[in-house]
């Protein structure tokens, strides 16, 4: 538990303008401590515990967020920058925690999901867009903040050691979930990264992490920069696709809500083909079962950390992350019985 004295006591050691600073808590994060500030002159700014659990190298982490954001800046893409610390550090560490202040962007809102076309072309549109900026970045230089984040061998390992370690009540009442990771592990072995260029992505471009124009409704950047990192682009397109063509919440219990909106995907695609071309044959081709993949594996790190006790994903309640998992898995397989369809159209579009 965070205690307001502490919160105030970490904003004075910030270049921040007043003596009555306030703030609020933001909730809808499941991984970092955030909070809304405003300052005396009604500035306000994202201040954010770092969670050093999940993120067990915070340097590696703000020198990769370092490395992108020069790039991550144009007339129709916002610039996220950090507030210096009063000894000129991006990052404050007291008392083992990291802390770190952002600029917010005024007039800006995010979306868990959505029905309009525009919001969807807007998505693809600003992740394609992030992409474009990044290419010309030097890829040696990040490295791993979650390693093999998104590598199948390694969720695959982690889950089956948990499987291996839980309780039997657990894995009794989770024996559906269970049946379909091993059927989604064999379907996923034709997915092949040898051909695809390694690229600098943002690794959780759920809807809910790109901000949008409350007077334009057009989207201004992406949001939550702490997975940026190397790996393939279908990553950031399947992420985005699980969100952008599914109104329903990622832990949704009756499955009957859960879609796979055709008309939204083509409108992301469509906002996706705005920027220049830049993704390989190879790439275009993986898009389809990238799109199967994201879900799946979003699925069964929640199955995993069900099977070990929630360690890992903030719960409300017992079995959260197994109801996240079931509705993940029922997506993939929607997204799975519209492969054919994608592929058409991204060869299309793109």
């Amino acid at each position: 538990m965070i205690q307001q004295q502490n919160i105030l006591d970490i904003l004075q050691e910030f270049n921040l303008n007043g003596n009555h600073i306030q703030y609020t808590p933001l909730t809808a994060g499941l991984i970092n401590d955030t909070f809304l500030v405003t300052d005396d002159e009604k500035q306000q700014f994202i201040l954010q515990r770092i969670n050093h659990i999940v993120f067990k190298n915070t340097g590696i982490l703000m020198d990769n967020i370092n490395y992108a954001l020069p790039y991550l800046t144009a007339d129709d893409y916002a610039q996220i920058t950090f507030l210096p610390t009063k000894s000129g550090e991006n990052c404050l560490q007291i008392n083992g925690d990291y802390w770190r202040i952002m600029t917010y962007i005024p007039d800006s809102t995010t979306y868990n999901t959505t029905t309009n076309t525009s919001t969807a072309f807007e998505t693809g549109r600003i992740v394609g867009g992030f992409h474009s900026l990044l290419k010309k970045a030097d890829v040696t230089l990040f490295k791993d903040t979650l390693p093999k984040f998104h590598h199948l061998d390694h969720r695959a390992h982690e889950f089956k050691e948990a499987l291996a370690t839980s309780e039997v009540d657990k894995r009794e009442i989770a024996a559906e979930a269970i049946k379909k990771a091993h059927h989604f592990l064999k379907e996923l072995e034709h997915l092949n990264n040898e051909n695809l260029p390694v690229r600098i992505c943002h690794n959780d471009t759920k809807l809910n992490n790109i901000l949008f124009s409350k007077n334009s409704d057009k989207a201004l950047c992406l949001i939550d920069l702490d997975t940026i990192m190397k790996g393939y682009f279908y990553y950031d397109f399947g992420d985005a696709i699980r969100t952008v063509v599914n109104v329903a919440p990622e832990d949704e219990q009756n499955h009957d809500l859960i879609t796979f909106n055709s008309e939204l995907f083509e409108a992301f695609v469509d906002g996706l083909a705005t920027n220049e071309s830049f993704l390989t044959e190879e790439e275009k081709q993986s898009l389809p079962l990238g799109a199967v993949f994201m879900p799946f594996i979003h699925g069964l790190r929640a199955l995993t950390d069900y099977l070990n006790n929630n360690t890992y994903y903030k719960v409300t309640y017992e079995n959260q992350n197994l109801d996240r998992c079931l509705s993940l898995f029922n997506f993939a397989e929607r997204a799975l019985a519209k492969k054919e369809m994608m592929a058409a159209y991204i060869q299309k579009c793109l």
